[in-house]
């Protein structure tokens, strides 16, 4: 049972900042993301490879499909062909591969870094100093089949909402510090995703341009 009053809710909000709904559709049925596509929405997540590539091969092909879970190397080749971003970039090996697999298909893959801003020490994520130590070295300088659009990253599972509030102030800080000193000139770099279904308004005051919504459309897992 999908929640259209929450759908239409949620991209009503939207109106009022620079921000897109990724429908998180990870465990549920096509039918129900079928109805979403009837609606007109485009926007999916997935967070397991071997779903999200049946549901590429199933649902229509002008789906943009993100990737939002942690994306193994070895799966990268899987998706590489048709992937439109991937949220979950935490390391510079990782990175490499998407460029490889992207080389291999020719085309250029959108990618974010994702940053641990969460006290779960469960949760993935780059910190700031090893993106710098990244983005300087010559070896990124050669990934020429990746665009970095941004940053991503989740909060802590917390009902303390200053808390999440603070987290995702890091987040944009980070966004912030990254554009003005690797992405100036760079106009794509533009994506913070962040916010899920319980604190995405938060996310959106401060700063998310992607919401990751999965329950609130889709139910309850």
């Amino acid at each position: 049972m999908i929640h259209l009053d929450n759908y239409r809710a949620i991209q009503a909000s939207l109106k009022a900042y620079r921000a897109q709904l990724v429908a998180v559709s990870k465990t549920k049925p096509v039918e129900a993301i079928q109805q979403f596509y009837d609606l007109g929405h485009r926007v999916f997540g997935e967070n397991r490879v071997q779903e999200l590539s049946s549901k590429y091969a199933t649902l229509p092909k002008d789906i943009r499909w993100h990737m939002i879970g942690s994306l193994q190397r070895n799966k990268v080749k899987v998706i590489a062909p048709f992937i439109d971003l991937i949220h979950s970039v935490d390391s510079f090996r990782l990175l490499k591969e998407i460029n490889k697999q992207a080389i291999n298909n020719d085309r250029v893959i959108n990618c974010l870094l994702q940053f641990h801003i969460a006290e779960e020490q469960t949760k993935a994520g780059l910190t700031l100093e090893e993106a710098e130590v990244m983005l300087e070295s010559d070896a990124f300088g050669l990934l020429k089949n990746i665009a970095i659009k941004g940053v991503m990253g989740m909060a802590t599972f917390t009902v303390n909402q200053n808390q999440v509030q603070q987290e995702f102030a890091q987040l944009k800080s980070i966004f912030d510090q990254l554009k003005q000193g690797y992405f100036s000139e760079d106009s794509q770099f533009e994506e913070i995703s962040m916010g899920m279904s319980g604190d995405y308004e938060i996310a959106l005051k401060e700063g998310s341009s992607l919401i990751r919504v999965g329950s609130k459309l889709f139910g309850t897992r």
